[in-house]
């Protein structure tokens, strides 16, 4: 049983690093604001995360549409 906890455990933490090193990538790139996985991710990261992700890409990208989960109300604004 501790074997198979281990096992676990190495694959939660695996994972966890992947995404969290995915997201880092995505939030940080200079190529554009619109990878359907990275927007997924910050979507759903927690809030202080996904809004400093989302300062992040408006720093970088803020003279265009924000991404799904980055924009306002109105869909065409960055959230501040």
């Amino acid at each position: 049983m501790r074997k198979l906890l281990s096992i676990v455990l190495v694959i939660v933490i695996a994972s966890a690093v992947t995404l969290g090193w995915r997201w880092y990538s995505y939030v940080s790139n200079t190529d554009g604001p619109y990878d359907e996985v990275g927007i997924e991710l910050n979507s759903r990261m927690p809030l202080p995360l996904r809004k400093w992700g989302c300062d992040r890409l408006k720093a970088t990208f803020g003279a265009v549409l924000p991404p799904y989960g980055c924009s306002a109300e109105d869909g065409k604004s960055w959230i501040e």
